[in-house]
């Protein structure tokens, strides 16, 4: 696969990443039977490419694609008997044979509680993914795990870590989507019995509630609800109207844990070690260390695993200079974490992050470099090649979402980037003071006002201009939005390259090789 510049793109481990990916949707969304057919085909043609490579003679070059593409339907097909496998395990869950309405007691081990809108259900409710160890309906008690939506009231629930033991009372519904959810249970009253926190879950929350702490005492509302979301995905204090003006604008990435997030962290830290003049070895154990402890504070649900995943690849992109290397990372990290959460095959969240990382990765050294040909500053080029790359491969999932593509999507981007940064490291470094000195958590809080206050203000002002276009939602609306902006990338790349015959420049930097991507931006701007 060819890169700009003339460099080749190592690609061989993209077929498989779709393809395991690909299966994976079809276990899951389709149901374990249609999942079967899909794999014998798989199944039919890995045995095709094998009885070709056996019985042919190929140039190197030839044999070496035909050995990728079988590696490919070998890895899919075992990923989507694995995906059906799930599936027809919670077709036959008997929890999820019971009617809709039953009223169950459940032991289940909790996962990580989220508010839903003040609107949602009548009143402030919380949802969360839980495991449901075992259910009693009646006289009969079952044993299983079967995965499970909760819908539950505030008090008291919102409480829970993940990892803890809640037995309840509770009102069984179906599933909303195809995601290996058995079903939903909504929670009749408090949970009548409750385990202990595993300790580095209570140390974990002991820290969110003194950052959310702080930031009370040290922070207007609207800022104080959004810097946790910011640094540990705990949006329990973010008005209402706040989410509004980030949806509007396309800065709902900011305000939950993110590659972003991640990114930032351990670049500080390696930049920190660096600073210190310690042995790269250190950095890399205490960039480890970091890590963990940020998916432990975020609370490691398959999203935080996620986000982890996306931004420690760009940030060792970067910080090794094996930047050609991103792409099969990003192929990797695809494969190993549908293996070990196959649920995230499906999650539009998990589609978003590896959308925006290949599109950080492949097109936005391209668009910056065609900026700066044209006389942009190179970081000003840099930032909005950032904020469109991500923007372009993003937009028609989430018009499929929304109906709507927002018309001041990449200059918002761009306009608070400068800003994340700060705020994310000025955040960790008070989550950390929270925990043995209050005041300076306070006084280091204080320092992200002004950037706090210019997120918010950008947010505002963007979501007041309205500059929206309604498309319809599914997958029309995402078949037009992408044919919208296919459209509107050739027209600009016509308009330019007529105004920039005359002028001459380097080629373009190449997406891998020595001199490869350029991911300092990539580590500010990963969706989620």
């Amino acid at each position: 696969m060819a890169g700009p510049g003339g460099t080749a793109v190592d690609a061989r481990l993209l077929p498989a990443a779709l393809g395991c990916w690909g299966a994976a949707i079809a276990g899951i969304s389709l149901g374990w039977r249609a999942g079967m057919g899909v794999c014998a085909g798989l199944g039919i043609s890995a045995a095709g490419a094998g009885i070709i490579l056996a019985g042919s003679r190929f140039r190197v070059s030839h044999r070496a694609v035909w050995w990728v593409a079988l590696a490919a339907l070998l890895a899919s097909t075992g990923f989507g008997v694995a995906a059906s496998w799930h599936a027809y395990r919670v077709s036959a869950h008997p929890l999820g044979r019971l009617a809709a309405g039953s009223v169950v007691t459940a032991e289940m081990v909790a996962g990580d509680p989220k508010p839903l809108p003040a609107r949602s259900f009548g009143g402030r409710q919380w949802t969360m993914r839980a495991t449901v160890r075992e259910f009693r309906y009646g006289a009969t008690s079952v044993h299983g795990d079967a995965a499970v939506t909760v819908i539950m009231p505030e008090r008291v629930w919102s409480d829970l870590v993940p990892g803890q033991h809640v037995t309840f009372r509770a009102r069984l519904d179906r599933p909303w989507r195809r995601d290996l959810t058995v079903a939903v249970l909504r929670a009749q009253g408090p949970p009548t019995r409750v385990g202990t926190r595993p300790w580095w879950q209570s140390a974990a929350a002991t820290v969110r509630e003194n950052l959310s702490e702080a930031a009370r005492r040290a922070l207007p509302p609207d800022a104080a609800g959004v810097l946790p979301g910011l640094i540990d995905g705990d949006i329990s204090r973010l008005p209402d109207h706040v989410r509004e003006d980030f949806r509007a604008v396309d800065l709902t990435h900011l305000v939950a844990v993110s590659g972003t997030n991640v990114s930032i962290v351990l670049a500080g830290v390696l930049l920190a070690t660096r600073a210190l003049t310690l042995d790269p070895r250190w950095g890399a154990v205490l960039a480890g260390l970091a890590l963990i402890g940020f998916v432990i504070l975020a609370r490691p649900s398959p999203s935080v695993l996620r986000a982890a995943a996306m931004g420690a690849i760009a940030v060792l992109a970067m910080a090794t200079g094996r930047r050609k290397q991103a792409l099969p990372a990003l192929c990797a990290a695809v494969i190993v974490l549908i293996a070990f959460s196959p649920q995230l095959a499906v999650d539009i969240g998990f589609a978003l992050s590896v959308l925006a990382t290949a599109g950080l990765i492949l097109l936005a050294p391209i668009w910056s470099h065609w900026l700066e040909q044209r006389g942009w500053p190179p970081l000003v080029a840099e930032a909005f090649g950032v904020a469109a790359a991500a923007f372009a491969v993003t937009t028609p999932i989430i018009t499929a979402l929304t109906g709507h593509v927002s018309g001041v999507a990449i200059v918002a981007n761009v306009l608070v980037e400068p800003v994340v940064a700060p705020i994310t490291l000025l955040g960790v470094g008070a989550a950390a003071l929270s925990c043995c000195w209050q005041p300076a958590a306070i006084v280091v809080l204080k320092l992200a006002e002004p950037p706090l206050w210019w997120l918010l203000f950008v947010a505002e002002r963007g979501a007041a201009l309205g500059i929206s276009l309604r498309m319809p939602a599914g997958a029309t609306g995402a078949a037009l939005a992408g044919a919208l902006i296919g459209c509107g990338v050739a027209v600009l790349a016509r308009l330019g390259s007529r105004r920039g015959r005359t002028r001459a420049g380097p080629p373009p930097p190449p997406a891998s090789g020595d001199g490869s991507v350029n991911l300092s931006s990539a580590t500010r701007r990963i969706v989620p």
